[in-house]
């Protein structure tokens, strides 16, 4: 019999939680043979990433993976083996109710937030006694072996080295999605939230010697491109061009054509979680957009990536790639920094491949809680 596992997701930050849980549970059950059940709020948000899935069934199964509505009128069901509560959500009452009275005891883990904050260490898999005799336990993904590790399919290098090694393939796909990039041009995706500093980016890129294809699939940076071109109704399939910059706007996308997308680009800007993993495994330079806190806690976090990433980088193109980073978060002019970053794009496009191939030779999150789950038996 198969080893039953329970996934709670709730849906946050638009796409990025179910982002994350999606990828994992399909992994789980095509990777490790897991029957495992995912429980979304927001089934519209988990529609968008899985276009085959229906927003109006309370009971699916996508991929290998049985998709259940957690609704507010929470009705019984048998607990599983392993139950993830994804990002600090709450279990429902009923069923943490029917966790205490399970046996065996099933393992209950918290998937945490990502970060290569230091504390993140001495708190992956530390256990939280609870009122009713459960104990939960702190499971966090992260870049360095004493983590969980980043969700990364068996395949998924190999597919992209595939498609990169096809240029036929490479331009087949952009067609499919009507981009036809000139000849030489950077191709630039762009998944970011709301932006005051767009503008200057992209003043910076009309501006630039070199051509710019600038891909932008549909999502919340799209008020800030339709005001800096001064078009409120800026759509979908729309392309304009300034200067040496052309634009474009891509329909969202599911989740593996994402990843294409990634290997297609030249540079990647990317936000939250989930997109971010994915630019770090398509081995392209990245632009990281962290997803703000209150009092600005979302910086430290920002830094200690910065500080972790950039090892291995000349002095030169480490602060070129910070002073690019800090000034996208930090709501400072993006003109020179880009300008720096792109003097020293060779040193870059090198380092994001050996990043990638480190962060590859580590075990990846779905096999790390598969591994911690056995050991805990």
């Amino acid at each position: 019999m198969k080893t039953t596992w329970d996934i709670f997701c709730t849906v946050v930050d638009n796409y990025g939680d179910i982002g994350v849980t999606w990828r994992l549970a399909r992994q789980l059950a095509a990777e490790h043979d897991l029957a495992v059940r995912l429980w979304v709020d927001d089934l519209s948000a988990f529609a968008r990433l899985c276009p085959e899935a229906d927003a109006g069934l309370a009971q699916q199964w996508q991929q290998g993976v049985e998709v259940r509505h957690w609704s507010a009128d929470w009705q019984p069901v048998a607990t599983a083996d392993v139950v993830i509560g994804a990002f600090g959500c709450r279990l429902p009452v009923a069923y943490v109710e029917a966790l205490a009275l399970r046996q065996p005891a099933a393992l209950w883990l918290n998937l945490e937030y990502l970060s290569a904050e230091d504390w993140v260490e001495g708190c992956h898999g530390l256990t939280s006694p609870q009122a009713n005799g459960l104990r939960t336990v702190f499971f966090f993904p992260g870049f360095t072996e004493k983590t969980g590790g980043l969700l990364r399919e068996a395949s998924l290098l190999d597919r992209r080295q595939a498609l990169e090694a096809d240029p036929t393939a490479r331009a087949a796909f952009l067609a499919g999605l009507g981009v036809r990039p000139e000849a030489g041009a950077r191709l630039i995706s762009l998944f970011a939230y709301e932006n005051t500093q767009l503008g200057s980016w992209l003043d910076a890129l009309a501006e630039g010697e070199e051509p710019s294809h600038l891909l932008v699939p549909e999502g919340r940076i799209l008020a800030d491109l339709r005001v800096w071109l001064g078009e409120p109704g800026l759509g979908v399939g729309d392309v304009r061009h300034r200067g040496a910059l052309t634009l474009q706007v891509l329909p969202f996308v599911s989740q593996d054509d994402y990843d294409r997308l990634l290997w297609c680009c030249d540079f990647n800007a990317v936000r939250g979680e989930d997109s971010f993993v994915r630019a770090q495994w398509a081995g392209r330079p990245l632009l990281w957009h962290i997803y703000v806190q209150d009092e600005n806690a979302h910086w430290e976090k920002l830094e200690a990536f910065l500080a972790l990433y950039r090892q291995g980088l000349s002095e030169a193109a480490g602060q070129a790639l910070v002073e690019l980073w800090r000034a996208w978060n930090m709501d400072r002019d993006m003109g020179v920094a880009w300008r720096e970053v792109v003097r020293h794009g060779p040193e870059l496009q090198a380092h994001a491949r050996q990043w990638c191939l480190r962060q590859a030779a580590q075990p990846d999150l779905a096999m790390a809680l598969v591994q911690f789950y056995r050991n805990s038996l």
